[in-house]
């Protein structure tokens, strides 16, 4: 074990959150360590580099709000952009606010443990490099342990296997390949209309039909460049402000009740704007089952009209679950490429893989060759990436035995028994239900504002008290019973991996809402929190 290293706070993850983290507890003056596994920042937008990568929030508003010279400066070049891109805006933040001084690349945590009596965490890296630390934070991501998805004799396979989130860096040639996609959610949606104009063939396994709104992607002009960087203030509070964080407000009406013409109207202007924010076209769409059923048709017809196939309509067309309950993906010409004669379709529920031949997969109806077989099956959501770290709390407790039966927070932030362990976009928190780089930013602003606190009071450990966090999962539980996520298996409760609890993972509540949960708190000594100073320390010990 190499010797271990004193510091204020240790930051799990160099994405968009923890780069975020790191300017900001440094400008606090604490003395701040980022450990990353990878050689490179950006954490999603570093993995995910398959063809037609892309945001699906917009880029004005996926960007970090916490410098106005920042916002002034970059440009955006498209609506939504590109991988590519966003990386290039990840890099530039970290070398404008020389952030790369405090980020070890190549660092692999292994383990954390609390170190009783002190409050302290131990924190080890793969490599045998040691911290210890006064605040502890994960910043580790949502979306950010692909499923290690295989099938029977894929060793076999003579041609190249990719997972999309694992898409290699060097450039990869598809240009009269048979290429096999087998995942339709995002990864799958936004591939398909790119690899397709190159592949000499591409089928794509489906197993389950999804909802897919058009991107309207679209260069941005420099008026418009003009026009948003005049208002970006405006701009940042509206969003803020809003249910998703994407800064605008549904109507108040029930889509059940408009006038059908008006409704069509709406549903038509949304359809060519709004992208996944369709959703929020009224406010009862997820709320409301007969609100969701008029949603959900016109989104069906919106999608059938794409498809020139009878057949593949009928198997493209999602049905039996309602519009929103599963994310939405965000398209830019995913149906209209089955209209191609290079493009099929394979419905895995009506024809299962069997296993990889020598030359390609093998269903239960026939054997189809290729030369490259695309993962694009997702991720294990919410909590993969957190308990791949064997983290300890309090009389020697495990963070994967406390979460059995499903993860139990306070705010999204806090455990109970793992005092001075923070998470951001953790479960409990908007996250994936809103732009998660917004909630992502109100989040470190708190925790700032709470570490400057205990500072001044001579804190030394916080800890979610387990009423505060019972209280808070009741409330998330509550506010999911509310809406119609339940009625679908999702990675929203868990549904995404074989053996996971059926919990409700993220807050429902909106990002307005859970925002002003938080100053409530902060306003009232943040309650919830158990704030331990020396003496306390000890008594607790």
């Amino acid at each position: 074990m190499s010797e271990i290293v004193e510091i204020d706070i240790v930051v799990i993850g160099a994405g968009l959150a923890g780069l975020r983290a790191l300017h900001t507890f440094r400008a606090q003056g604490f003395s701040v360590r980022v450990l990353e596994a990878s050689d490179e920042i950006g954490g999603v937008w570093n993995f995910n580099r398959y063809p037609g990568a892309r945001c699906d929030v917009e880029s004005f508003d996926y960007s970090y709000r916490f410098s106005e010279a920042l916002e002034q400066d970059w440009r955006w070049s498209e609506r939504y952009a590109k991988q590519p891109e966003i990386l290039r805006y990840i890099n530039h933040v970290a070398d404008r606010f020389d952030l790369r001084r405090d980020i070890s690349l190549n660092t692999r945590v292994r383990r954390a443990e609390l170190q009783a009596g002190t409050g302290r965490w131990i924190i080890e890296a793969e490599d045998g490099q040691v911290w210890s630390a006064s605040r502890f934070v994960m910043a580790v991501g949502q979306l950010s342990t692909p499923k290690a998805t295989t099938y029977p004799e894929q060793g076999t396979f003579r041609g190249q296997i990719l997972y999309s989130a694992r898409w290699p860096r060097e450039p990869v040639d598809l240009k009269g390949k048979r290429v096999a996609i087998i995942g339709t959610g995002s990864s799958g949606v936004q591939m398909t209309p790119i690899i397709a104009a190159e592949a000499e063939h591409l089928t794509v396994f489906q197993r389950t039909a999804n909802y897919s709104i058009p991107a309207a992607n679209a260069p941005v002009s420099d008026e418009e460049d003009a026009a948003v960087k005049a208002g970006y203030r405006a701009r940042r509070e509206a969003a803020r402000n809003s249910p998703s964080g994407l800064g605008f407000a549904p109507d108040p009406r029930s889509a059940a009740e408009v006038d059908p013409a008006e409704r069509e109207e709406a549903f038509e202007k949304a359809w060519n704007r709004l992208g996944f924010g369709f959703a929020l076209t009224f406010k009862d769409i997820l709320l409301n089952q007969a609100a969701n059923d008029i949603a959900s048709a016109f989104v069906q017809r919106k999608i059938g009209e794409q498809i020139d196939s009878p057949a593949l309509r009928k198997k493209l067309v999602p049905k039996g679950f309602a519009f929103g309950t599963r994310r939405p993906s965000v398209d830019g010409g995913y149906f209209a490429a089955f209209n191609r004669p290079n493009v099929s379709l394979v419905d895995i529920s009506e024809t299962p893989i069997e296993s990889f031949t020598a030359n390609g997969i093998r269903t239960t109806k026939e054997d189809l060759p290729f030369d490259v077989v695309i993962y694009a099956t997702g991720f294990d959501v919410f909590t993969g990436s957190i308990l791949k770290i064997d983290i300890v709390g309090r009389d020697n407790q495990t963070l994967k035995s406390a979460w059995a039966g499903g993860p139990a927070s306070y705010l999204g932030i806090g455990v109970h028994g793992f005092p001075n362990l923070f998470f951001i976009g953790g479960p409990g928190s908007p996250s994936l239900l809103s732009n998660v780089i917004l909630s992502s930013e109100e989040q470190i602003d708190w925790l700032a504002a709470l570490f400057e606190s205990a500072r001044q009071a001579d804190i030394i450990e916080i800890e979610a008290t387990a009423q505060a966090q019972a209280d808070w999962v009741d409330h998330v539980n509550a506010r999911a019973n509310e809406t119609l996520y339940m009625t679908t298996p999702s990675y929203y409760i868990g549904a995404e991996m074989p053996g996971k609890p059926r919990v409700f993972m993220p807050y429902s509540g909106g990002v307005r809402g859970y925002r002003r949960i938080l100053e409530k708190a902060a306003a009232n000594g943040y309650d919830g929190f158990e704030l331990r100073g020396e003496e306390a320390l000890r008594v607790a010990s």
